[in-house]
C-alpha cells in the first residue's frame, strides 16, 4: 500500500494520474462520453483465434447470497484505475483486483440487508473513480470510488483500500431520501454508476414500474464530491399548471412520478455538460392523468453540471404509452464531416431507432419527421397526433408483423401464432394499449437496451446490439384487478393504481416456447454514422443453452449487454443467451472467435493492457428474468503469455 501510495504521490507531481499509469477503461463506458473504443491493438482479428481464458474471479455470491441471486443480474463492467481492476457486484459489494492475475485486493461489503427484494433485480453496472487533482495525495481517500446502492445510498470509498471516506456523507454514506413514501423498500433503488461535473457528483434511480400513477419523483441528485452536500436537483416531470404545448395537464402532474434516469448517464467535461436519458412518466401504459406530450420524459436532457439547468432536451417519445424509456448511456463522439468535426450525442432507443444530436443544441443532424401514429387510445386517454422518426439512420428492427409473417418450427406452432397475432391489436409502431390486447414490435425490452453502443472514431463506424421479440399488453378494468392477479398470480399483472386501467405483460411465444416474430431474434449492426447507413448485420447467438436440447441453432436470442470495440479491428460482445463472449470482424461482422463462460454474459466486456498484454474482461453472472446461467465470476482472456 505504501508503493501505490507513493506512486499516485509521484503521479500528481508529474502532472498526471494513476488512469494514465493504469492504461484504459477508466469510466464505465470506456470514457466520460461512453464511446466504449480502445485504441488496445495487440489483439487482432488475425490472432484472436488464439485467445484463451487468462484468469477467472468469484465473488462468492453462489455461496453466500444463494437466495438473493435468484432475483440478481450481473450487469457490471469493471474499471482500471488506482493501479487495481475494480467493480461493482449485484449487491453493491466493491472489489479491487490485481489486473493481471485476478487477485483480490481489497473488498467493500454494504452490507444490503438479507430478504431485500428490489423492484429491477439486484443489479450494479459499475462504479465511478475521483482523483482530487488540487489536493493532498497521500491524504485518504485522496482518489475515491462512489457507487450508488440498491437499498438508496450514494458510498464514497478510499480507492487504494476500500476503507469508507469519513468526510463524505456520514460517514463515507449519502442515504437519499426518495421524496415520499415507499410501497416497499425496493421500489427506489440506483443501478448505474455516478458521474462527476467538475466537484459535482450526480446520480440518477431506478423506480418500480407499473404500481401507481403516484409513484417517486424521477429526480436526479446532485452532490459534492468531496463532501456529500447536496448541490441541485433535476425533476424531470414538470410540474404544476400547462406551460406551453407538449408540457403536462394543469394539476395533473402532481399525481405522476418516474421519468427517471435508471441507465447511465454521460459527460462532457469540456463544456461542464451532463447527458441524462429519461424514462417515461408513471405507469407505464395508461397516461389519460397525465395529459400533454410530457415534456422532458422520454428525453436526451443536457444539463448544466454545475447548476442542473438544462441547456437544451430533445423528446423521442411523446406521451409515452409503451414503456419505450431511453435504456442507455446517450454516447458523445465526433464526427468527420465536409465542414469540419462535429460533437454529437448519439442516443439509441427501444424503438428500434437512433437519433443522432448536435451537443451544442440538440437539433438531428440527420433530421426528424414527426409522422402520424394510431390513435383511438383506451376510454380516458390521451395520445400524441405524431412521433419522431430519424430520417437516418434506417430503424434496426422490424416495427411491424402481420400474421402471414408469423414463424414457427412446426406448422403447427406456426398457426398457433399466426392465431394470436391476428387475435391482437396491431397496426403497427406506436399502436396504443388496449383492453383487446395490443402487439407491440419491439418489445419493451427493445431494440436497443442499457448496453448502449460503441462508436470507432476512426472509421465513424458505430455498434450497437438489438433483440426481435412480440409483447402483448392488455389493459384491465382497474375494478378487476384484484381478480385477475389473484388468478395468475405468475404472471406480470400490475395495478397502475390511481388511474382507471391496470395491466397485464406477456411475451407473445409459440406453444414450442420460441418467439413468434422470425428470426433473427438477437442481431449486431454496424452504422456508418458518416451518412447514417447500415454496413452490416450479423445474428448474435445461439439457442444453445435456452432450447431443449443443446443445438447451437444459430437463432439469435435476445440480450443484455453492450459492445465494446478496439483498433484491432474486434467487436467484442456478450449479451445473448447462450453464455460465450464472442469476437467479430469490426469491418465484415464475421464471427471469429467465441469462449465459453460459465454463467450468461448480460454485462458489457473491456479491454485494457497491464504489463505489456492485453486482455478482455467481462462478468459471467447472468440475468434472472432472462434466465440465463447464473454465476458470480468475472472471467479475463489474454492471447498466450
Amino acid at each position: 500500500m505504501r508503493i501505490q501510495q507513493f506512486l499516485a504521490l509521484l503521479a500528481g507531481f508529474l502532472g498526471f494520474s494513476w488512469t494514465a499509469l493504469a492504461g484504459e477503461w477508466t469510466h464505465y463506458g470506456g470514457d466520460a462520453g461512453g464511446s466504449r473504443h480502445s485504441t488496445l491493438t495487440q489483439i487482432t482479428s488475425e490472432n484472436v483465434a488464439g485467445l484463451g481464458q487468462a484468469w477467472i474471479f468469484s465473488t462468492g455470491d453462489l455461496t453466500n447470497r444463494p437466495d438473493d441471486i435468484k432475483v440478481s443480474a450481473f450487469e457490471g463492467t469493471p474499471i482500471l484505475v488506482a493501479g487495481s481492476l475494480i467493480f461493482c457486484t449485484p449487491f453493491n459489494e466493491i472489489i479491487a483486483l490485481e489486473p493481471g492475475t485476478g487477485a483480490q485486493k481489497w473488498r467493500f461489503d454494504p452490507e444490503v440487508a438479507g430478504g431485500y427484494r428490489p423492484a429491477n433485480q439486484f443489479v450494479c453496472r459499475g462504479v465511478t473513480y475521483w482523483n482530487d487533482a488540487g489536493g493532498d495525495h497521500m491524504a485518504p481517500c485522496a482518489e475515491r470510488i462512489f457507487m450508488g446502492t440498491v437499498d438508496g445510498r450514494l458510498i464514497a470509498v478510499d480507492a487504494l483500500t476500500g476503507e469508507l471516506c469519513d468526510g463524505f456523507g456520514d460517514a463515507g454514506q449519502v442515504q437519499i431520501d426518495p421524496g415520499m413514501d415507499l410501497l416497499w423498500p425496493g421500489e427506489f433503488q440506483i443501478t448505474s454508476p455516478p458521474v462527476i461535473v467538475g466537484d459535482t457528483l450526480i446520480v440518477g434511480s431506478a423506480l418500480g414500474d407499473n404500481q401507481r400513477a403516484d409513484a417517486p419523483k424521477g429526480t436526479v441528485r446532485a452532490f459534492d464530491v468531496r463532501t456529500g452536500a447536496p448541490k441541485w436537483n433535476f425533476d424531470p416531470v414538470a410540474r404544476g399548471a400547462v406551460e406551453q404545448p407538449g408540457s403536462w395537464g394543469e394539476g395533473i402532474a402532481a399525481r405522476t412520478g418516474h421519468a427517471n434516469v435508471w441507465a447511465p448517464m454521460s459527460v462532457d467535461e469540456d463544456r461542464g455538460l451532463v447527458f441524462l436519458p429519461t424514462s417515461s412518466p408513471s405507469p407505464d401504459f395508461f397516461g389519460g392523468e397525465r395529459p400533454g406530450d410530457n415534456r422532458y420524459a422520454n428525453s436526451v436532457v443536457a444539463l448544466n453540471g454545475a447548476t442542473g439547468d438544462v441547456v437544451w432536451h430533445f423528446q423521442t417519445v411523446h406521451h409515452d404509452v409503451w414503456d419505450y424509456d431511453l435504456p442507455a448511456q446517450p454516447s458523445l463522439v465526433t464526427l468527420q464531416h465536409v465542414d469540419g468535426p462535429v460533437d454529437v450525442v448519439v442516443q439509441v432507443a427501444k424503438t428500434g431507432f437512433v437519433f443522432v444530436l448536435n451537443r451544442e443544441t440538440g437539433e438531428p443532424i440527420f433530421g426528424v419527421e414527426e409522422r402520424p401514429v394510431p390513435q383511438d387510445g383506451p376510454a380516458g386517454e390521451w395520445l400524441s397526433p405524431t412521433q419522431p422518426h430519424p430520417v437516418a439512420p434506417p430503424a434496426l428492427v422490424p416495427q411491424s408483423i402481420a400474421p402471414e409473417d408469423a414463424w414457427g418450427l412446426t406448422p403447427w406452432d406456426r398457426g398457433a401464432c399466426s392465431d394470436a397475432i391476428a387475435s391482437l391489436r396491431n397496426d403497427g409502431l406506436f399502436t396504443p394499449p388496449s383492453a383487446q390486447g395490443t402487439l407491440m414490435y419491439p418489445f419493451t425490452g427493445g431494440g436497443a437496451n442499457w448496453g448502449g453502443m460503441a462508436f470507432n472514431p476512426d472509421t465513424q463506424i458505430m455498434y450497437v446490439n438489438t433483440s426481435r421479440a412480440l409483447h402483448v399488453v392488455k389493459l384491465i378494468p382497474s375494478e378487476d384487478f384484484a381478480a385477475a392477479d389473484a388468478a395468475e398470480p405468475r404472471k406480470e399483472i400490475s395495478p397502475q393504481a390511481g388511474t382507471r386501467w391496470a395491466m397485464r405483460r406477456d411475451l407473445l411465444l409459440s406453444p414450442l416456447g420460441l418467439p413468434c416474430n422470425p428470426p433473427p431474434f438477437g442481431v449486431l449492426h454496424a452504422v456508418d454514422l458518416s451518412d447514417g447507413s447500415i454496413k452490416w448485420e450479423s445474428t448474435l447467438g445461439t439457442v444453445r443453452d435456452i432450447a431443449p436440447l443443446p443445438i447451437p441453432w444459430k437463432l439469435g436470442t435476445p440480450n443484455f449487454g453492450g459492445p465494446l470495440v478496439t483498433s484491432g479491428g474486434l467487436v467484442f460482445i456478450g449479451a445473448a443467451m447462450d453464455d460465450y463472449l464472442r469476437a467479430f470482424h469490426a469491418e465484415t461482422g464475421e464471427e471469429l472467435w467465441s469462449g465459453r463462460l460459465p454463467g450468461g454474459g448480460q454485462a458489457t466486456p473491456m479491454t485494457y493492457e497491464w504489463e505489456g498484454r492485453q486482455y478482455v474482461v467481462i462478468a459471467a453472472g447472468g440475468h434472472s428474468t432472462s434466465t440465463t446461467t447464473l454465476g458470480d465470476e468475472l472471467v479475463a482472456f489474454a492471447l498466450p503469455d
